[in-house]
């Protein structure tokens, strides 16, 4: 089976008329392979999501009726055209035309299945994710190490800009438990510099760092910083290669969810647990200190509800 990387080459080159979608696929088969490889903006997915739910119809649609239905303006649906590899909108509906002749020609099936179809097809492609990050998983020995240099490093910064910042946050709640002194930064500019240079001047020599599509240009920025600084980079994102790549140490490609509106991160919140665990198996004797402590305070103060 593929990586996520080549699993996204593959499909790119589908959708840029390099490669033709496998003719004996079911209609709604071929329609969501138009839209797998491209890494779409939200906007941009809304119109995908027209597109399959109402396919018959909306392939028959000008360019004012369809950014109309959806919403959107005329040249958002031009920019999405060109995003899943087509010249514009009429070489895009050609094509659209085509599968929904093939649509009408097979079981009729309603927009109500359709977005079933989609929330199970969300589903598959996380299963796929958490299939592949099992099989990087066999050799865990990078996890093992990072998660060591990670538990040394007094104090250990977490970056998250956006949309990211949840999987940061996430990481930084639970690390605490176990790690004398974790820093979380979910603001760019010069509030995250600034956070990175006092780390590293306090004695800090790692950087957590999540970057989630869409990735941000501070977050280029800031891992810039990071280096320059004195700071290794540990990088979880969904690409093992480009730019933010290139400013890391260590890079966990992980997949992200992105047949729906928004992406999910399964496999992203999976290696930030994985990560987590190499930190507490890193020093046995302190995780165990720490846990016990928090959980005397926890019940002094009630933190959490009885069961």
């Amino acid at each position: 089976m593929p990586s996520p990387q080549q699993a996204r080459a593959q499909a790119s080159a589908i959708t840029s008329g390099k490669t033709a979608p496998e003719t004996g696929a079911a209609p709604m088969s071929q329609l969501r392979a138009l839209f797998d490889g491209p890494r779409l903006s939200p906007g941009h997915r809304r119109i995908a999501q027209y597109l399959i739910e109402h396919i018959t119809e909306a392939a028959f649609l000008s360019i004012t009726d369809l950014a109309e239905r959806v919403g959107v303006s005329q040249p958002s649906v031009t920019r999405f055209a060109t995003a899943v590899g087509f010249s514009g909108y009429p070489a895009l509906r050609e094509r659209l035309q085509s599968i929904a002749l093939s649509v009408l020609g097979s079981t009729p099936s309603t927009p109500a299945e359709h977005r079933s179809n989609e929330l199970q097809a969300a589903v598959d492609a996380e299963i796929e994710n958490l299939e592949n990050l099992r099989r990087d998983f066999a050799d865990p020995d990078q996890v093992i190490e990072v998660g060591r240099a990670l538990s040394r490093s007094t104090p250990l910064t977490v970056l998250g800009l956006r949309i990211s910042g949840s999987l940061a946050e996430y990481f930084a709640y639970a690390a605490r438990r176990v790690h004398p002194d974790v820093r979380v930064v979910t603001r760019g500019g010069s509030v995250a510099y600034d956070a990175l240079l006092q780390s590293r001047a306090a004695g800090g020599t790692w950087l957590l760092a999540f970057a989630m599509p869409r990735q941000a240009q501070e977050t280029l920025t800031a891992l810039r910083v990071a280096r320059s600084a004195g700071l290794r980079v540990a990088l979880v994102t969904d690409l093992g290669l480009g730019p933010l790549a290139d400013e890391a140490d260590i890079v966990f490609a992980t997949g992200t969810g992105s047949r729906l509106v928004f992406d999910s991160y399964a496999a992203p919140g999976l290696m930030a647990a994985a990560l987590l665990q190499a930190m507490t198996d890193a020093d046995p004797e302190r995780t165990q200190g720490r846990l016990e402590e928090y959980e005397q305070i926890a019940d002094q103060h009630q933190f959490f509800l009885k069961d």
